[in-house]
């Protein structure tokens, strides 16, 4: 799974790592309770708006030495399971975190329809 962490160049101070790391913490700590295990989930930070980290490398994001977004997305494996179903993506929570929005909680599952 990977995770983005959206307009880090919006933080105070602007890409401000001690700021990314406190929206680490409180993200990683929602994920462990719906399920997820978070040192199995590439958190990338970026800026949509400036393109950092997205494709390509960033003097912006030195907080950051992962790979980029582009780069995580080709490191996922493929699974196994069949290609042929549907996904969907069943809701389990919604939580506002003040400082970051609205995130979404779910797991994408197969469908046969």
């Amino acid at each position: 799974m990977i995770c983005c962490c959206n307009k880090v160049d919006a933080l105070t101070p602007k890409y401000s790592k001690a700021r990314y790391d406190e929206i680490l913490k409180e993200v990683s700590s929602y994920m462990k309770k719906f399920g997820y295990n978070p040192n199995k989930i590439m958190f990338v930070p970026i800026s949509g708006f400036e393109g950092d980290k997205m494709i390509d490398r960033s003097s912006n994001l030195d907080l950051y030495m992962g790979p980029t977004l582009l780069e995580a997305l080709d490191m996922i494996q493929e699974p196994k399971s069949s290609s042929h179903k549907l996904l969907w993506l069943p809701l389990q929570d919604v939580c506002k975190i003040n400082g970051i929005g609205t995130m979404l909680i779910g797991r994408v599952k197969n469908w046969d329809g």
